[in-house]
């Protein structure tokens, strides 16, 4: 049985385009070795690709692990969550929950580049809910709320707390 996490393929490759958009805002944050520099523009360009309808959901599936390794040589936290959005960007293809993990990871970077600015984290939300169209607003209402199914990263783990945690909860309040 498919998660409620997933919706149609359609619904992903619309969702990357967003999930993409919040991990490109942040994404020159990430600074690491040439290796993980490559691992990261391949995941951007292949998210992109998947978006525009030019690869398949297996294709993607298969290297959508690439970017998350690639984060672990970020010289800096901030860079870290970075290259953890475009992870979680690349893993739409996977399953729709996904974008909000990239948002989420998004305003993360955000978090960890100005911690004397918590105003920055609200700033970059306000920026992510305003770059929606209307069909990614759709599509993200169809997701359950976070902590509601434990069968996607939506359940109750890592994207539930903390700054990842509440960034999503404010998203789907915000297109409740």
């Amino acid at each position: 049985m498919a998660s409620i996490q997933t919706l149609s393929d359609s619904d992903r490759r619309v969702l990357a385009r967003w999930a993409l958009s919040c991990a490109e805002r942040v994404l020159p944050r990430f600074d690491a070795d040439a290796a993980a520099q490559a691992e990261i523009c391949d995941a951007v360009d292949r998210t992109r690709a998947y978006s525009a309808g030019e690869s398949s959901a297996g294709e993607e599936i298969k290297k959508r692990l690439f970017a998350v390794k690639a984060a672990k040589a970020a010289t800096t936290p901030a860079g870290g969550a970075a290259a953890r959005a475009v992870g979680q960007a690349a893993a739409v293809a996977h399953m729709d929950a996904h974008a909000l993990g990239a948002a989420a990871y998004a305003a993360k970077a955000v978090s960890l580049a100005h911690p004397d600015r918590p105003e920055a984290v609200q700033e970059e939300v306000r920026w992510q809910i305003a770059d929606l169209t209307d069909r990614e607003r759709e599509a993200l209402r169809r997701l359950p709320p976070l902590g509601a199914d434990s069968s996607g990263p939506l359940g109750e783990g890592l994207l539930s707390r903390g700054v990842l945690g509440s960034v999503i909860r404010q998203i789907q309040a915000a297109i409740g």
